[in-house]
């Protein structure tokens, strides 16, 4: 029944998108990260309902009258720029199957990212695409904290099957970068009940966060919460607010939490820290041996080229007697989005991608100056600092984690960018409006308006 249900919502929206293609950007966003699929069973579960629905989009939307606007946004050419190396990086890969798969992957998500940008011209349509996010990522965190709440956080919350974000290391650092945006909407919303209810998911998420069990889920959400703070003009409420909010969080996780998040101090006894390290080493030395290109994507769970970059295999006995030896036990991933970059695509990758990163940092603080004495720009300085609050979550958390390719990073700098170019047009609009204004010896004609 479910997959029936999706199938008609997928179907039926083909021919609103070829109408308006923007609606296209929203069911992919939906697709993406709320995951419909994976909860069906049979055929209907292996559709490519997000490729279908890419396909349409750009496809509709070349052909529309919707506005095609040239890069001149640092994101975005940043963005494209990062797309280029990494096809670059993929012709010399070292896997090359693998890294095709990967590269065809990673392309989709800046390809439908950079359409969602061309689209996002309106604040209407930015808030609408924010609430399709939101709803599909935070329905797992609202679900993970009621459930955490109801069983002691003796269990560890995952993310959807196969989803991108399905490791609880993963669906950790999803749900934190979830909780500013949930934020943002709740200072847009007119309704108090709708104010109250995003209340609600917020600490429902925030608890989830901690269910996750994963410690660079935790370094991120503190973090975020001392950004937020520092951005806060109301510092004694929200510092006074957030501690209470972090003393129920806490009161609601079991003793082998706490243990568990405890292990940070003690890294050097806790052979999943160990092997993180290792692998950041593992990726400096492909790195280091091909400066420019990096080994291309899907080095790191090939065993294969561990003895040649000075890692490898061993089993347990031999890991338990010299746990801090140059050697793992099984393949493994990254555990860092910058130690990603640095061994899949080379130093220089590196730098591109910390640049992206700082670009958005810097948009957003250029929206809020901008913004800052204009009343109806207010919401798009409240999203300017949530969206840094974001890509603080990401910058954190991304330490331990290898979300290098996740959505919705590039679909919130996508945000930023689309918001610079909002903002621009109303800072524009209104010189424009005054140069209009007789003036008489520089001081405007009594009257006019």
């Amino acid at each position: 029944m479910r997959a029936i249900v999706l199938i008609i919502i997928v179907v039926g929206s083909l021919p609103l998108i070829m109408v308006k293609p923007y609606v296209g950007t929203l069911m992919w966003a939906w697709i993406s990260y709320f995951n419909p699929h994976r909860l069906t069973w049979g055929i209907a579960d292996f559709i490519p309902y997000a490729q279908i629905v890419a396909i349409v989009t750009l496809g509709a939307w070349l052909v529309s009258k919707e506005p095609k606007l040239m890069m001149r946004n640092a994101i975005i050419v940043l963005m494209l720029f990062l797309g280029v190396w990494v096809s670059f990086t993929t012709a010399f890969a070292l896997v090359p199957d693998s890294a095709f798969d990967k590269w065809l992957q990673f392309f989709k998500i800046l390809l439908m990212t950079y359409v969602t940008y061309q689209m996002l011209h309106t604040r209407e349509r930015v808030n609408l695409l924010m609430w399709v996010i939101v709803l599909s990522v935070g329905v797992y965190g609202v679900k993970g904290g009621i459930f955490t709440i109801a069983t002691g956080g003796n269990y560890m919350i995952l993310g959807p099957d196969e989803s991108y974000y399905e490791a609880n290391n993963s669906v950790g650092i999803a749900l934190c970068m979830i909780l500013p945006l949930m934020r943002y909407l709740q200072m847009e919303t007119k309704s108090r009940l709708v104010y109250w209810a995003m209340m609600a998911a917020m600490l429902f998420t925030g608890i989830a966060v901690l269910a996750t069990y994963s410690r660079g889920a935790v370094l991120a959400i503190a973090g975020m919460l001392g950004f937020m703070w520092l951005k806060s003009r109301y510092k004694i409420f929200t510092g006074v607010f957030a501690v209470l909010a972090i003393i129920f969080a806490l009161s609601v996780m079991p003793d082998k939490w706490y243990d568990r998040i405890e292990s940070i101090q003690n890294y050097e006894e806790d052979w999943s820290s160990m092997e993180r390290i290792k692998m950041w080493r593992y990726a400096v030395n492909v790195a280091t041996e091909r400066p420019m290109t990096g080994g291309g994507f899907g080095i790191f769970p090939e065993t294969d080229l561990y003895p040649k970059y000075g890692l490898r295999l061993c089993g347990p006995e031999w890991y338990l007697l010299s746990p801090t030896e140059n050697c793992v036990l099984k393949a493994r991933t990254s555990h860092s989005v910058y130690f990603d970059m640095i061994g899949e695509h080379g130093f220089f990758g590196f730098v591109v991608f910390v640049m992206l990163l700082i670009a958005g940092m810097l948009a957003g603080q250029r929206i809020i100056a901008q913004s800052r004495r204009r009343e109806e720009l207010a919401w798009a300085r409240n999203l300017a600092a949530m969206s840094q609050t974001c890509i603080v979550g990401f910058a954190i958390g991304g330490l331990f984690v290898n979300m290098t390719y996740f959505d919705l990073y590039y679909h919130v700098l996508a945000i930023l960018a689309a918001t610079q170019l909002i903002v621009a047009r109303a800072l524009a609009g209104e010189a424009e409006d005054t140069a209009k204004v007789p003036q008489m010896g520089g001081v405007r004609v009594a009257g006019q308006t």
